[in-house]
């Protein structure tokens, strides 16, 4: 696959290949190494990649040439040839100077977590705003590497003197063309933000709360999402399954009407220029009335995953200054044994922020929704409305945008106590004028 008419930094690398997972343990991480290395394997899998081979390493100092000491290089290199591996995948980020020298000195293809994930965004965008965005996050990638992707236009470097060579004419100009495909890229983008905000404007006029489902990826996000509106969005056992957001409306307990929003999934380390890139798609969370955070609570690295996403939240400016309330959505509990089971559902039970659930079995599910509806009606207020006995569809319209939570007759009128949000109130009042 070509990008914007340059090659990509990883190469194409067959559906299939061989490959080692490489983990650099440099110290300092909250995670398992194994669990990380089944997750950098999984992200390979993600795109068709067959893992041969699983080699963590203690890193005490980071080599600034290859990252890895010297014999941890040779028994990368003696594995890849006992394997018949044609790439290498480091989970962890390398300098263009290390991946080249690693190339060199292994004998075959490396890539860092920062190329693959790209790839494997490359491959799964669907939507034309998907693949700017990705075409974008590569770009940026790969400008800071034309030293390597570029290295037969080394080669024409003649004998200019101070002034260079021809090969080092054509990386600056394509640096330039880069430049110039990223300047359009972001205007481009610029423009579906904007249609984005009207869209936005127009369901806030409505007015239609929004609930973002955010989550490390393969939490359970879009299985979540399909059964709490029936949708059929993409949902496998499968890293980044889904990248391109979905709005469905559904309608929780007391509101007429809502949208559901389901979002990328993040990962540890996601790259910045992902991150920058999906700006545009993941406004949704920023502007969202509610966020639900939905967990795969059964992994081993649950917490370190929350820590993860919770970053990511913060480089969007969902921090501090936009305090959007939050649900944690416990996914997956029918993963876990007895005992695990029983404490997690005990810890859930003491707080009024999460809900224990399984979106494969529907289990806990409509504990989620009366959280949701508890979060987004708590604004409302209550009013007694006088009613026409007759007025059924007056009736009908609290019961539909409302909670009626009493309704009694008194001198031939219909009596009803109802908790509605003050715009909702003021829709009703004016609806005969």
């Amino acid at each position: 696959m070509t990008t914007g008419g340059f090659e990509r930094d990883a190469g194409e690398f067959a559906r299939g290949a061989r490959a080692l997972v490489v983990l650099p343990d440099t110290g300092g991480s909250m995670r398992d190494n194994d669990a990380r290395l089944e997750e950098t394997a999984g992200l390979a899998a993600a795109i068709g990649v067959e893992v041969v081979g699983r080699m963590p390493f203690r890193v005490r100092q980071a080599r600034p040439a290859t990252l890895l000491g010297s014999g941890q290089v040779d028994q990368v290199k003696d594995r890849a040839e006992e394997q018949g591996a044609e790439l290498i995948v480091v989970d962890g980020a390398l300098t263009p100077v290390q991946q080249r020298n690693l190339e060199t000195a292994i004998g075959c293809k490396v890539i860092d977590r920062t190329g693959l994930i790209l790839e494997i965004f490359g491959e799964r965008a669907a939507t034309a705003e998907g693949r700017l965005q990705v075409e974008l996050a590569h770009l940026d990638y790969q400008a800071g590497r034309l030293v390597r992707s570029w290295t037969h236009l080394e080669r024409q470097r003649g004998g200019f003197g101070f002034l260079g060579g021809p090969g080092e004419t054509q990386i600056e100009a394509d640096r330039r063309m880069i430049r110039d495909r990223m300047a359009r890229l972001r205007r481009e983008l610029e423009g579906v933000s904007r249609t984005r905000g009207l869209h936005r404007g127009r369901r806030q006029r409505a007015p239609w709360p929004v609930v973002a489902l955010v989550g490390y990826t393969n939490a359970g996000k879009s299985t979540l999402f399909n059964r709490l509106t029936g949708a059929d969005v993409m949902a496998e056992d499968l890293l980044f399954a889904t990248l391109d957001p979905t709005l469905r409306q559904f309608s929780p307990p007391g509101i007429d009407r809502a949208m559901l929003s389901d979002t990328v999934g993040f990962v540890s380390e996601l790259p910045t220029q992902l991150v920058a890139a999906f700006k545009a798609t993941l406004e949704e969370v920023v502007s969202a009335d509610l966020i639900v955070h939905v967990r795969d609570i059964a992994h081993p690295d649950s917490d370190a995953q929350r820590a993860d996403v919770e970053k990511v939240l913060a480089e969007l400016g969902v921090g501090d200054e936009i305090v959007t309330p939050r649900i944690e959505a416990w996914n997956k509990i029918d993963a876990l044994d007895p005992d695990a089971r029983e404490a997690v559902l005990a810890d859930a039970a003491r707080r009024d922020d999460v809900a224990a659930l399984s979106a494969m079995t529907g289990e806990g599910v409509d504990d989620l929704v009366a959280a949701i509806s508890a979060n987004l009606t708590r604004a409302h207020r209550r009013y007694q409305i006088d009613l026409d006995p007759a007025d059924g569809a007056g009736a009908a319209w609290l019961h539909a945008h409302g909670e009626v939570i009493d309704q009694w007759m008194a001198d031939d009128r219909l009596m009803v106590e109802v908790r509605l949000a003050e715009p909702d109130y003021a829709r009703f009042i004016q609806r005969d004028a």
